[in-house]
């Protein structure tokens, strides 16, 4: 068998030639189509088509940001009476950590059914096992891995779940950004305290969030969950709502669906706050189609305080092309920017833990919440505009910080690597 060496050109020259992964062609043969008919059934029933998800009415979603989000979460867990449903990419020993075992330790000992699933690697075995697992075990916790590390190197970033979801009695649900750890505490503006957007959800939704944990849970070796963690849900409130799950696929997942049913509803304004902003060309493409059509379009990505340098880079290979077509880019200044954010016109909202990166769109498993409903449509506008109080707007002048180099060239094409075919 050749070697992988003798098959792939990976000097630095290679890659910058290198245009795209093989999938691209596929993405570009499902592109889809760039602009819906105005209103939210025109909306509603692409994304039935695309996806199988239509958001239905009855549902109260309330944004969470920052650190509020560890309030709110240990408040519900204190509150549960039947279960507590927990899968996270990382949880580490840290306050909050301390914080929501407490919570689920108390609930545990009242005869409250408590289960966690956390990522391996996201969360370091090493960190999470001897210290947080430990004492939710004692304490009547079920607690499962998601798929065990694979001693390769690229095993164990495959295939992992990014989800991030809290699940009280089937009723109340969270997802967004967060982690379970010290990264989310704050407010956002200090470099140890990163900004993310989550959201607190209550009606039919929760059902599909639920689900979404029940696959993972019978994934890692649980039994299934009791028919009374999928209680009957009255409506609680005006918004139109439905919950997304994505699994890495080698063609185009239902997250890359789902997102380009939701650009494509964009008539006057899209704005995406995104941590990884890597996106494959058919979504670039789409991006600067919508700005051809008079749409408002903008990206707020992370800046200079960044955890992943290379992805960064990446990021920045896009912005020249992108600011040529007429669309605006910040950067955000004072922390991680870890949002996953879309906002569409005054009416449509996109909140979850879906990166616009390969790994998320092909290789991660994956949860956002879309919502039509004008008042969380005001909620992240009112973000946005906080938000570029902190940012940078990058331009093509003096400076040049929206260019392209051969280093963002390279990371661009070592990012893209990562999406192909095992």
């Amino acid at each position: 068998m050749e070697s992988s060496s003798s098959i792939f050109d990976t000097s630095p020259s290679a890659l910058v030639r290198w245009e795209e992964p093989n999938t691209e062609n596929d993405h570009n043969e499902m592109r889809g189509p760039m602009a819906l008919p105005p209103g939210f059934q025109a909306f509603s029933h692409a994304l039935y088509q695309s996806t199988c998800l239509r958001p239905q009415p009855g549902h109260r979603v309330d944004l969470v940001n920052n650190g509020l989000v560890f309030d709110q979460i240990c408040d519900a867990i204190r509150q549960a009476k039947e279960s507590v449903h927990i899968v996270v990419f990382i949880w580490r020993k840290c306050e909050p950590s301390d914080r929501i075992v407490e919570a689920l330790l108390e609930r545990a000992k009242e005869g409250v059914s408590c289960r966690v699933v956390v990522d391996p690697w996201g969360s370091e075995v090493d960190n999470f096992g001897p210290t947080v697992e430990q004492r939710l075990r004692q304490g009547g916790v079920e607690v499962h891995y998601f798929r065990p590390l694979s001693e390769r190197w690229l095993g164990r970033i495959f295939g992992r779940t990014h989800h991030k979801l809290v699940i009280v009695d089937g009723k109340v649900g969270f997802t967004g950004g967060f982690g379970i750890w010290k990264s989310w505490q704050g407010d956002g503006l200090c470099p140890t305290e990163w900004r993310d957007t989550n959201v607190r959800v209550e009606g039919p939704a929760v059902h599909d969030m639920q689900l979404a944990f029940a696959r993972m849970w019978q994934e890692c070796g649980g039994a299934l969950l009791p028919e009374s963690c999928f209680p009957v849900l009255p409506p609680r409130g005006c918004a139109h709502a439905g919950f997304i799950e994505s699994a890495g696929v080698s063609g185009i997942s239902d997250a890359e669906r789902m997102l380009r049913m939701v650009f494509a509803a964009a008539r006057e304004r899209l704005w995406i706050s995104n941590a990884y902003f890597t996106p494959p060309k058919a979504i670039l493409e789409q991006l600067l189609e919508k700005r051809k059509q008079g749409v408002d379009v903008r990206v707020l990505a992370a800046g200079p305080v960044h955890d992943w340098r290379i992805v960064r880079a990446s990021q920045r290979a896009t912005y020249e092309k992108l600011l040529k077509g007429g669309i605006r880019i910040w950067e955000y200044q004072p922390s991680m920017l870890h949002s996953k954010t879309v906002l569409v016109d005054d009416w449509l909202g996109v909140v979850g833990s879906t990166n616009l990166d390969a790994l998320s769109l092909h290789r991660m498993r994956e949860g956002s919440l879309v919502v039509a409903d004008r008042h969380l449509a005001s909620g992240l506008e009112a973000g946005w505009h906080q938000d570029m109080n902190c940012a940078k707007e990058i331009t093509l002048g003096k400076g040049g910080r929206g260019r392209t180099n051969p280093w963002r060239r390279f990371a661009r094409r070592v990012t893209q690597l990562l999406a192909l075919d095992r």
